[in-house]
């Protein structure tokens, strides 16, 4: 299951290469990447949102796994959210099952975009302690209820043209209802690729989710009011 690019198209697992054994493992992170509104069509290895979610997650890699910390890749089936159907919540769920399966261990989502919409909506998962959302498409009328007991990171960028920062800032408040905890960060000058102060956004996204695993004591640095 070790692969950096995983070649092929649709629904596929990965775990990042590590010499840490499994008995050492002391949680796990899975990073979900984005996609579009609605499109049935196979996700590929080298669509732009899956090669830049792979390269966040590496980054991800070099900060978490000193802390023991495995990360793993999912690629979605199908590039699109398609409305009701949801379609990479499914899928989430079903990854979370297969590690699950493997290590019983506590797990923090790391989402970007549509990846972020779905790591919040299956921050219910049993073993799901919080999710790091990274410019995250979260519409109006998203649900919050889900992430009751859990901890919540929400990233944007300032300069994002694809996802509203504003509308981050609405979800962030309407979380707090429901969430154990919420940190809200804005980038300034950040564009909605992640390209753009690229040390921070994955500086932001290894504090986070070692913060929400309660694997440090330096986490995210500023709670919103």
């Amino acid at each position: 299951m070790n692969s950096r690019f995983f070649p092929g198209t649709g629904r596929h697992l990965s775990v990042r290469s590590s010499r840490l054994p499994a008995e050492k493992v002391r949680a796990v992170a899975l990073v979900l990447h984005g996609g579009r509104v609605s499109g049935r069509e196979p996700v590929t290895w080298y669509q732009p949102a899956v090669l830049r979610v792979n390269l966040l997650a590496e980054a991800l890699h070099r900060r978490v796994h000193r802390h023991g910390v495995q990360v793993w890749n999912l690629r979605f089936a199908v590039r699109g959210w398609n409305g009701p159907e949801a379609s990479p919540v499914e899928d989430a769920r079903w990854a979370l099952e297969q590690i699950e399966g493997r290590l019983a261990r506590p797990i923090v989502l790391v989402g970007h975009s549509m990846g972020a919409r779905t790591a919040l909506r299956v921050a219910d998962g049993e073993n799901v302690r919080g999710a790091v959302a990274l410019a995250p498409w979260v519409p109006e009328d998203e649900p919050v209820h889900q992430l009751a007991g859990r901890s919540v990171a929400l990233v944007h960028g300032t300069e994002d043209k694809v996802t509203d920062p504003r509308l981050t800032s609405r979800y962030a408040e309407r979380a707090r209802s429901a969430a154990d905890s919420v940190v809200h960060h804005e980038i300034p000058g950040a564009d909605h690729a992640m390209l753009r102060s690229i040390k921070q956004w994955d500086t932001l996204t290894a504090a986070a989710a070692l913060d929400i695993l309660g694997l440090t004591e330096h986490g995210p640095r500023r709670q919103t009011p």
